[in-house]
């Protein structure tokens, strides 16, 4: 049997032994400490602190945003204890708020001294970005991502270290903010001093188009901003900046004019290029035939741009030899290549004006040779108003049928114009063409003839009328005289009777037969004015032109007594 020394340990070495021992079993909670991973399994990382005592933390509390944990069993870490042999006998510890105690107390110090520290966004939330600041999660405002413009797309920001500045910090609520703005503005206020020093009115300078107006664009110049007004970015005119420009874009401008009390700055970029209206007159002549681009159609005139540099006006008037043009976008396109005539120069406005229907004849002065007075032909409908209809005559002139020319009988002129159609086939008749005022009058009820008009030409004036009575008012008496092609009269009150006292509308009746004389026609009712005082007198002069004379001293009474008792 082997025996055990039996050797004696003095007082000094048994006190370093003890000590020994217990060098690192001075495990405080809520304090960090450092241990050393033993494994890592299933997703539990195992940590040995010291006197046999060891602690379980979940593998994800290893992690950060963006990032995988890449753990190495007998690699050392630093731990948060919380509990010391609870009441499993376990350790718990946590790795997660020791690194956030560690944060902590380092943010703490670039918030006292305000240095910078580096983040990493790893998500976008309302209003701006979670940013991971060494384990600990801070907000980045979307208006304290940067100073020169608002970011569209915060996601390329994801992922990738950012420089920061802490604006405020709460240990106690665990709030941090942000600002990466703040660095920027610190940069700019040197950036703009030394600008500043150098900016002088004619300067040329680059920049970076910052934001983009209806009325203009703003050129960021690293610190100072400019603008050029619309006017001042091309010698051609543009509908808005953006046509020619972009955001972010780098631009050279020119200084025009610099308030160094304001810091404002007004650029542009047409004066860094000639000026082409100093030589238009070398380039363009009136009546030169050139093709120019549409850039811009409105309701009265259309934009065109000719050579690239200057630009060109066609009047509503000028697009078409039609009386009643349509809208310019139903003659041109915009982007289209027209050719055009040259008509003026004008240097005030800096522009030309153009025609487009002077590169065809005047059809007007060529409708004579193919219309006449009193012609006839079918067309169809282009337009209806509220006084008439237009008609295509011919390529580029419409001719217009006035309401009151449908219809023979004026009651049916507006059913008839309601009724019409666009593109409805209609037959005409041309009553009047004027070259010089470009006007052509048509007809409808032209095409057949005129009833009244016949039936005066069969009735002339003086005529006897036998008609019918169809109305009886205070002013007169309305008579039928053709039923058939609605021909009527009409007797005034004082035309009743040569005899005043005999000028009774009462003396009369609806549906009685009525003769009168024939004395004038109202053009504007096209009835015929009737008189039976006028049928009166005429039978009175017969009466004595057959019987007697004004010179026998016979009275009228006794001539008609002698006839009537023959």
């Amino acid at each position: 049997m082997n025996k055990v020394p039996n050797n004696k340990i003095s007082n000094s070495q048994y006190d370093e032994l003890i000590a020994k021992t217990f060098k690192n079993t001075k495990i405080k909670e809520n304090s960090i400490i450092t241990g050393k991973i033993v494994s890592v399994e299933n997703d539990i990382v195992t940590i040995d602190v010291g006197l046999k005592s060891e602690g379980r933390i979940p593998l994800n509390e290893f992690s950060r945003p963006g990032y995988k944990p890449e753990l190495n069993v007998g690699e050392e870490t630093e731990v948060y204890i919380e509990n010391v042999d609870n009441a499993n006998g376990e350790t718990v510890l946590s790795r997660e708020k020791a690194v956030k105690q560690q944060a902590w107390h380092n943010l703490q110090e670039s918030f006292t001294n305000n240095t910078i520290v580096t983040g990493i966004p790893y998500n976008r939330v309302k209003g701006g970005m979670s940013v991971d600041l060494n384990g600990v999660t801070a907000f980045l405002p979307g208006s304290q991502i940067d100073t020169r413009q608002i970011t569209k797309d915060t996601k390329e920001l994801l992922n990738k270290p950012l420089e920061l500045l802490i604006l405020k910090m709460d240990k106690y609520r665990g709030n941090i903010v942000v600002s990466r703005k703040a660095i920027t503005e610190s940069e700019m206020k040197e950036q703009r001093k030394e600008l500043l020093s150098k900016i002088q009115e004619g300067s040329i300078i680059e920049g970076k188009v910052k934001n983009l107006t209806d009325y203009g664009a703003f050129i960021d110049l690293g610190g100072l901003d400019g603008l050029v007004h619309v006017t001042d970015i091309s010698w051609t005119k543009i509908n808005n900046p953006s046509d020619i420009l972009e955001l972010n874009q780098n631009i050279k401008v020119k200084v025009l004019k610099f308030d160094e009390e304001l810091s404002r700055l007004s650029l542009g970029i047409k004066q860094l290029s000639e000026n082409p209206w100093e030589s238009v007159n070398d380039n363009i002549k009136v009546d030169q035939v050139i093709e120019a681009k549409v850039i811009n159609i409105s309701d009265n005139h259309v934009n065109i741009l000719i050579n690239e540099k200057y630009d060109g006006l066609i009047t509503l008037s000028e697009l078409t030899w039609l009386k009643k043009p349509p809208h310019p976008s139903k003659i041109v396109n915009t982007n289209e290549t027209v050719s055009i005539k040259v008509l003026e120069i004008d240097d005030d406005k800096k522009r030309l004006i153009c025609s487009l229907k002077q590169m065809k004849d005047n059809p007007w002065e060529k409708l004579k040779d193919t219309y006449e007075i009193n012609d006839s032909f079918e067309t169809e409908i282009v337009n209806i108003v509220d006084f008439g209809i237009f008609v295509k005559v011919q390529d580029e002139i419409d001719g217009m049928v006035h309401v009151s020319d449908l219809s023979w009988d004026e009651k049916e002129c507006d059913k008839i114009l309601k009724d019409f159609k666009k593109g409805d086939k209609i037959k005409v008749k041309i009553l009047d063409i004027n070259v010089e005022k470009e006007r052509i009058s048509l007809g409808v009820k032209h095409l057949i003839d005129d009833p009244v008009q016949n039936y005066i030409d069969n009735n002339p004036l003086k005529s006897k009328l036998t008609g019918k009575i169809i109305a009886i008012d205070d002013k007169g008496i309305k008579v039928e005289l053709d039923p058939e092609n609605s021909i009527f009269g009409y007797i005034k009150k004082n035309n009743l009777s040569k005899d005043k006292n005999e000028q009774r509308n009462e003396r009369f009746a609806v549906g009685e037969n009525i003769d009168s004389i024939f004395i004038s026609v109202d053009q504007k009712t096209r009835n015929l004015n009737l008189s039976i005082k006028e049928l009166e007198i005429q039978e009175e002069k017969d009466a004595l032109s057959k019987y007697g004379s004004s010179d026998s001293g016979a009275s009228l009474g006794d001539i008609l007594g002698s006839v009537l008792k023959k």
